[in-house]
């Protein structure tokens, strides 16, 4: 069978449900960008292409549209835009094996060309089966390598099949997703090399921000929802002080103490370790001053960075992630986190919280022709350094059960080893780029790299630190569950803008979005820290009422007695008119005057200091 390569920005044989050399004969799935009706060969070595590309029978055959002049045939050679591509002929047997795992009768995802002996190979196209993309997947490599491009290709053909994604914005250039892409000498390139028709493509986005800090439609959580586990997480408490944080959110709901934001976390706190509310939760364990110190500090040292604006009213319905756009491509929702890149452990539990939130609402689908969401989860080493073990045990069961809901997670880090096995077991899909080992460390993440992988004509030691930018080493999983042939690729180019989408016009589209209204302004309502605040004062006006009444009791006592002192002196007062003692003959004398006015002088001015803080200069 002669197979030829194509060239040029974007068309060529290969693309898009090109028969596969050594696979069934069976039709592939068309590309989801709608890349045109499948490529038919007809005849020996015979080729043709889609989109009113006449179709040549018989070996040698060609046909001309639009100044591009495809040659079918052994050794066959293929010119567009000055794009030169030698044909590949006859595909060697461990290749033809390789691409015969990645033949796919239903609906793909197209992600590159086999790359074998050092070519390009355009007729051996590396795809994922579109069902397959709710048994997770990992997205690795070296910084520098080309993960984010790979997230975008992968998202703009989700979005093209109808199946809505969420992408975390790290660095602020996925916004690109949105407009067209710029063609250009590199796109044209990489399109002809891997059998590509590249076209210009924006698609439909959503862009949110955690708390409103940085462009996006503010995305808030309750501290309620957020729930005890992930904040220790967020708060880096220990074992003892996670379990304490959610003895106090056991309190809280059974008190009907709504925590909303983090003032009310702090004022439930403050409330247990009070005198009044110590016994609340003796029966329980109690809560500990220092315990409650720690947790008050790491609360005030949380909003200190900011954290404050990510927690409350009103709450982000993960539901909205779900959607379609009008014309039933999936609706690509971007988290833009660049503004709070220096807080990962923020994002990091917050996109967890997103992640567990909708497994918590969405019902059991078992197994779809294609996901209801596809979540990509950007630098996951952050979310796994320094978790407790419960906080594992849920990532693990969250990312376990909810496949049969109809959601793929993608976890994107830098090395396997980043990822907890528990969790990397989950996970059936996997591309993996480039790694470097320049230090022993490295070079041991390499080892463990290459042992996690299925046995493959590769030598995956070394494949893995000579991959170029925008290649990867992937292997996934069949249409029937199978791990499909390890496969190294040379990706595509993603349609849309590889970069940021500009800044007016993602702050139009941020203001012009139907949900900006419903969740741009904050909302502060009655919760537990109003209640308790509430209670306070009412316990300080009962006490005070308290205090008056016993001081009305005090005064009518004194009254009584005061009365029957008088009655007591009346009788004696004719018996002290009768008898002027001595004492009042002094005190009646010119002299005795004299005296108390001089002793009155110096207590007047001793007195006065003291009233008004001047006080007396020692010598």
């Amino acid at each position: 069978m002669n197979d030829s390569d194509s060239t040029g920005g974007g068309t060529g044989a290969g693309m898009g449900g090109a028969t596969t050399p050594g696979t069934t004969g069976g039709p592939d799935a068309d590309a989801p960008q709608g890349a045109g009706a499948d490529v038919r060969a007809a005849g020996a070595g015979a080729q043709g292409a889609s989109a009113g590309v006449r179709e040549a029978a018989g070996a040698g055959a060609q046909a001309e549209e639009g100044g591009v002049r495809e040659a079918a045939g052994a050794g066959a050679q293929a010119e567009e835009g000055g794009v030169r591509a030698e044909g590949v002929g006859v595909l060697p047997e461990p290749a033809r094996e390789i691409a015969a795992g990645y033949a796919v009768s239903g609906a793909a995802l197209d992600l590159g060309a086999l790359l074998w002996d050092g070519a390009c190979l355009p007729d051996a196209q590396i795809r994922i089966p579109l069902a397959m993309l709710n048994r997770h997947g990992l997205v690795a490599g070296a910084t520098g390598t080309g993960k984010t491009k790979t997230l975008q290709l992968i998202a703009e053909q989700l979005s093209a099949g109808g199946v809505p994604v969420f992408l975390a914005d790290i660095k602020g250039d996925v916004s690109g997703i949105a407009a067209p892409g710029a063609p250009g000498d590199r796109v044209t390139g990489r399109a002809g090399q891997v059998g590509q028709v590249w076209e210009a493509k924006g698609f439909p986005c959503e862009f949110y921000a955690l708390g409103g800090i940085g462009p996006g439609i503010p995305l808030r959580a309750t501290v309620t929802s957020f729930g005890p586990v992930l904040l220790s997480k967020v708060l880096q408490l220990n074992r003892t002080q996670e379990q304490s944080l959610g003895l106090i959110f056991h309190y809280a709901d059974a008190k009907g103490l709504e925590l909303l934001d983090l003032k009310d976390l702090r004022a439930v706190v403050a409330f247990l370790v009070s005198d009044t509310g110590k016994a609340e939760l003796k029966e329980i364990g109690g809560l500990s001053t220092a315990t409650a110190g720690v947790i008050l500090r790491s609360i005030t040292a949380f909003e200190q960075q900011g954290a404050g604006d990510f927690f409350g009213e009103p709450e982000f319905d993960t539901a909205e992630l779900l959607r379609q756009a009008p014309d039933g491509r999936g609706l690509v929702s971007v988290l833009e986190l660049a503004a709070v890149q220096d807080k990962p452990q923020l994002f990091s539990t917050f996109l967890m919280w997103l992640l567990a939130d909708l497994f918590h609402d969405l019902p059991e689908v078992g197994d779809l022709d294609r996901p209801k969401l596809v979540f990509f989860f950007d630098e996951a080493h952050l979310l796994f350094n320094g978790a407790s073990k419960a906080f594992l045990e849920s990532i693990t069961q969250t990312v376990r059960l909810i496949r049969s809901k109809g959601v793929g997670v993608f976890f994107v880090t830098q090395t396997p080893r980043d990822v907890p096995a528990e969790v990397l077991a989950q996970l059936g899909n996997r591309v993996q780029h480039a790694l470097r080992a320049f230090t022993p460390d490295d070079a041991k993440a390499l080892r463990s790299t290459v042992k996690t992988f299925p046995n493959s004509p590769y030598d995956l030691a070394e494949l893995l630190t000579r991959l170029g930018i925008g290649e990867a080493v992937i292997t996934v999983l069949s249409e029937n569950g199978a791990p499909t042939p390890v496969a190294a690729t040379r990706l595509r180019a993603p349609q849309s803008l590889m970069g940021p989408y500009p800044a007016a016009e993602l702050d139009a589209a941020v203001k012009g979005s139907a949900l900006y209204g419903r969740y741009a302004q904050a909302v502060d309502r009655e919760s537990a820290y109003e209640k308790l605040s509430a209670g306070q004062e009412a316990r300080c006006r009962a006490a005070e009422a308290e205090v008056a009444e016993a001081a009305d009791r005090a005064a009518v006592e004194e009254a009584v007695r005061g009365e029957k002192a008088r009655g007591a002196g009346k009788a004696a007062e004719g018996a002290a008119k009768e008898d002027t003692s001595l004492v009042e003959q002094v005190v009646g004398s010119g002299m005795f005057r004299s005296l108390a006015r001089s002793v009155g002088t110096q207590l007047g001015r001793e007195i006065s200091r003291s009233l008004f803080g001047t006080a007396r200069r020692r010598r």
